[in-house]
């Protein structure tokens, strides 16, 4: 099949799919005329890849996920040890937004919001308070 119709059945833009090939992701067959020939099992990985993408993995882990996938021989503690990793960095960056917000709410509720020149956002923005 051709790259529209694998974007079709993948779900995913024809650019996102000739960069997944571009670095090694996936490797479609060449036509005699030199067109790009995806195979069920190509729009099948671009499927994974798109999932993996979508669960915050980088493509370098999504790499990672993909050779596990396709080595049978692979261990499960294995892919849970990526897993386990993103986890811990999602959790990490859910503390961190979680303080961030804290603080905003902080100087939003410190702030009058009237037609006086006081700020407290400002302030801290200008000289950390």
């Amino acid at each position: 099949m051709n790259i529209g119709e694998a974007s079709e059945r993948s779900g995913l833009p024809s650019k996102t799919i000739r960069y997944y090939e571009d670095i090694g992701l996936i490797r479609p067959d060449r036509g005699g005329n030199g067109y790009r020939d995806y195979a069920t099992t190509d729009v099948h990985k671009l499927r994974f890849l798109q999932r993996s993408r979508g669960l915050g993995f980088s493509v370098e882990e999504c790499r990672q996920l993909l050779a596990l996938y396709e080595d049978k021989d692979r261990a499960s503690a294995d892919v849970k040890d990526i897993a386990q990793t993103k986890l811990t960095e999602i959790d990490r960056k859910i503390r961190e937004l979680t303080e961030l917000r804290r603080t905003l709410e902080h100087l939003v509720h410190a702030c009058h919001g009237n037609d006086r020149p006081d700020c407290p956002i400002l302030e801290e923005l200008s000289d950390g308070g």
